[in-house]
C-alpha cells in the first residue's frame, strides 16, 4: 500500500478537501506514537511530509471547557518534522531529536484524564520555539526579505537556541544556508501566534470563570550535572521567573507536593523559565505562570530516547501537581477578593 506522503502527492490535484483529509491522516498516524504507554505501537518520530500549514493541526487542546483554573503546556514534545525543514537541515532528523523535551507530552495522560485542559504542540521544536519572543532571531541567520523582520540578539541567539534554533553543541549550524524570511513569518504567524494566542484565551476564560487562573509550562530536562547549589542534585526545577511570574505561596505548595515524593526540586536554578512566563504570568492581577522541567531519566529508559517504566509514576506527579495548584487557587481566591 502506498504510504500517506505519496497518496497526499498523487491526489493533490484531485482538490483540498482531499488534501485537507490526508493531513488529518497523517497527524492522526503521529498521534498514534503515543499508545507507546501501552505497548501497542512504536512511536514514530519525525513526519517527513507533514506541514504547518493547517493552522489547526499544529496544536492540540484538551477539555475545551475546562474544569479547573489550571492550564497545562507541553510546547517542546512535538515529533512532526514537515519535509521543509529536512531538505533546509545540514545535519539528519535524529541529529535534531537532542532539541525534544523527549515525550514530556506523555506525562500528561492523567491530567487529561481529569478533564483538566491541556496544550501540546505537534510540530518539533527545530520548527519554532513557543519559549522565544517573536523577534529572538539570529540576522545572520535570515537572508531574503529579513528588511522588515524584527530581530532581537539575546543570550539565547546568541548560544543558537532562538526562536528558530541555529546551531546545537558538537554539531555546529543546523542549516544548510540562511533561511527566508517569509518562510520565518510564516513560522510565525500559523505557529506562534496561534499558541500563545490561544494560551491568553484560555487563561482569561479561567480567570473569568474561577477567579484566578494558573499555566504550567511543562518541560523536560537532561538529568543535572556538575550540581554546584546547596542541597541535593534536583530532579524537578520549578522556574517562577525569580519571583515575577507566580505567587509565593503556589510555588510553595508545589514545592511540598513534590518533596512529599521523595524527589529533590530546585527553584529557578538551572532553569528559571523563559519567554511563555514573562508574556503570560501575571500574578498581581490573578494569572499565574509556572514551568516545571522534570528529569528524563524519571520517566524515560536509560539512553532518555523512548518511555521507560518510570512513565506512569510521572504521570501521576504532573496529576498531583495539577490538582495542588487547583486547590491552591481555589483556597486563595476568596482572600484575594476581599
Amino acid at each position: 500500500m502506498p504510504e500517506p506522503a505519496a497518496l497526499s502527492k498523487r491526489f493533490h490535484l484531485y482538490g483540498p478537501e482531499i488534501g485537507a483529509f490526508l493531513q488529518i491522516f497523517r497527524f492522526s498516524v503521529q498521534i498514534c506514537g503515543e499508545f507507546v504507554a501501552h505497548g501497542r505501537l512504536k512511536p514514530l518520530q519525525t513526519r517527513p511530509n507533514a506541514t504547518a500549514m493547517e493552522e489547526n493541526l499544529t496544536f492540540r487542546t484538551t477539555a475545551a471547557r475546562a474544569g479547573s483554573p489550571v492550564l497545562v503546556t507541553v510546547p517542546h514534545a512535538g515529533r512532526i518534522y514537515p519535509e521543509a525543514l529536512l531538505a533546509q537541515a545540514r545535519v539528519d532528523a535524529a541529529a535534531l531529536l537532542p532539541l525534544e523535551d523527549r515525550y514530556a507530552d506523555l506525562m500528561t495522560r492523567a491530567v487529561e484524564a481529569s478533564e483538566h485542559c491541556v496544550m501540546k504542540m505537534g510540530m518539533a521544536r527545530a520548527w519554532i520555539d513557543l519559549n522565544r519572543g517573536e523577534d529572538e532571531i539570529d540576522p545572520a541567520a535570515i537572508g531574503m526579505g529579513r528588511g522588515d523582520l524584527p530581530m532581537r540578539v539575546t543570550a539565547k541567539v546568541r548560544g543558537g537556541l532562538g526562536l528558530i534554533p541555529t546551531r546545537l553543541g558538537g554539531l555546529g549550524s543546523l542549516w544548510k544556508g540562511p533561511l527566508d524570511a517569509d518562510d520565518v513569518r510564516m513560522r510565525i504567524e500559523t505557529v506562534h501566534r496561534p499558541w500563545h494566542g490561544q494560551i491568553a484565551t484560555t487563561l482569561a476564560e479561567m480567570q473569568a470563570r474561577f477567579g484566578q487562573a494558573v499555566l504550567i509550562d511543562l518541560h523536560s530536562m537532561p538529568p543535572v550535572q556538575h550540581w554546584r547549589q546547596p542541597g541535593p542534585v534536583p530532579r524537578i526545577v520549578i522556574g517562577d521567573r525569580y519571583g515575577q511570574s507566580v505567587s509565593t505561596g503556589l510555588v510553595l505548595a508545589l514545592e511540598d507536593e513534590i518533596r512529599a515524593t521523595g524527589l529533590a526540586v530546585s527553584r529557578n536554578h538551572p532553569y528559571p523559565g523563559g519567554y511563555t512566563l514573562d508574556r503570560h504570568g501575571r500574578p498581581a492581577h490573578g494569572v499565574h505562570a509556572v514551568q516545571i522541567e522534570v528529569d528524563r531519566s524519571l520517566y524515560l529508559d536509560k539512553a532518555c530516547m523512548e518511555p521507560g517504566a518510570g512513565l506512569a509514576t510521572a504521570q501521576k506527579l504532573i496529576a498531583r501537581l495539577v490538582d495542588r495548584a487547583s486547590a491552591f487557587l481555589s483556597a486563595d481566591w476568596p482572600l484575594a477578593a476581599e
